[in-house]
């Protein structure tokens, strides 16, 4: 398929990030209001944390959901993965719950599971990779408005609807961006017996060193990265007293702190080269991690503590998205779909161990973490070729 005109893609990217935040805001707003929800369902936190590694659990799937992208067409992915998760969203907004939670959570995330590859590939293939760090950094700043605008009027929302209240509006904004890429996305090529197979875009990934090795790297710092998250939401609750209005408000922080880490890519990691900016992401985040626990000793220090975190999280995430989409370019939403698998496992992983460890105090979850990011580091360093 020819690539489009650059106005036109300017749309295309546009449309990307909404939908994006929109998608993002539905996986997110779990974290933040574990406690709420949990209270709202009248289970324990260990009960939600369960679905949230269930969902997490389904990224091992990734590799046969996401590089259906490879096999029908990145259009035709992106289009059902959004009436999946609908589909999730609807659940909820109809019946609320947990076991219609916990479906919910497994629909939706199956959808985003599909999307994001779906999405990456087509930016690879239309984007140079001279210039797709910068174009990869513009979609993800779907991932930061989640909690720099979803999150936080989730929280108003749901002060006043109850914890399931936001699910109708998220039914809403997701058919809306499912009819913005029909009308704006070009129909995929054909015919489909000359697109990859799933067998082959498999071998293809499975035969390189490099891309084995970034899978390793995405595992180990998702880990690390959810042993924190699945339990900050509690550690301010317990340590400051925050309540929903306070803790959506506390995730405006973590979203200042993740555009501010997918602008640094946008700025840098095309000058840097990727693989050089997803060390420098990985170093600092574990310096990070480890200052945490003493910086959270006040209010205000926990917030920096916080913004630290998640900006050098989201500066190393998304600085190797652009490098992964290269190492195996003939079956880039394969390979991109087994990424999100691996993130995947090492949150479901990070989702058990954290609430465990966080007994122990934060200190526990912060010094893992720092230990599995310089794991990735040493990983990057040996095995990973640009």
């Amino acid at each position: 398929m020819p690539p489009r005109g650059p106005v036109r893609l300017r749309f295309q990217l546009a449309a990307f990030t909404f939908t994006r935040t929109v998608l993002n805001t539905g996986y997110r707003m779990v974290y933040p209001f574990l406690p709420v929800i949990a209270r709202g369902l009248g289970v324990d936190l260990s009960t939600v944390a369960l679905a949230v590694t269930a969902r997490a659990s389904l990224g091992l799937a990734s590799p046969f959901l996401g590089s259906a992208a490879d096999v029908r067409g990145r259009k035709t992915v992106m289009l059902f993965s959004l009436g999946l998760s609908a589909a999730g969203f609807g659940l909820v907004s109809i019946w609320p719950t947990y076991p219609m939670l916990f479906a919910s959570m497994l629909l939706a995330g199956g959808g985003k599971i599909m999307f994001d590859p779906a999405m990456q590939a087509y930016v690879g293939d239309r984007v140079d990779y001279s210039r797709r760090g910068l174009v990869i950094a513009l979609t993800e700043f779907g991932w930061s408005g989640a909690f720099l605008i979803g999150i936080p009027i989730a929280g108003w929302i749901i002060a006043r609807g109850g914890w399931a209240a936001p699910f109708r509006w998220l039914v809403a904004f997701v058919l809306l961006a499912g009819v913005l890429l029909w009308r704006m996305l070009p129909a995929d090529p054909s015919p489909v017996s000359q697109r990859l197979s799933w067998s082959g875009g498999m071998r293809a990934v499975l035969a390189s060193r490099s891309a084995l090795a970034g899978l390793a790297l995405g595992f180990l710092i998702s880990l690390a990265n959810e042993s924190i998250n699945i339990v900050f939401g509690a550690w301010l609750e317990d340590s400051f007293g925050l309540r929903v209005l306070a803790l959506g408000a506390a995730a405006t922080v973590m979203g200042v702190a993740e555009l501010g880490g997918e602008g640094l890519v946008a700025a840098l990691a095309d000058r840097l080269g990727k693989r050089r900016a997803v060390a420098v992401g990985i170093s600092l985040s574990a310096l990070a991690c480890l200052g945490l626990p003493f910086l959270g000793r006040s209010l205000t220090g926990a917030l920096v503590g916080l913004f630290f975190v998640y900006t050098t999280f989201e500066f190393t995430i998304v600085s190797a998205m652009p490098l992964m989409t290269e190492l195996v370019p003939q079956a880039r939403a394969t390979m991109m779909a087994g990424n999100i698998g691996a993130h995947s496992c090492g949150r479901a992983i990070g989702a058990l161990v954290g609430p465990a460890l966080f007994s122990l105090g934060l200190q526990a979850n912060g010094t893992l973490a720092a230990a599995l990011n310089l794991a990735a580091l040493a990983m990057l360093l040996l095995f990973v070729r640009e």
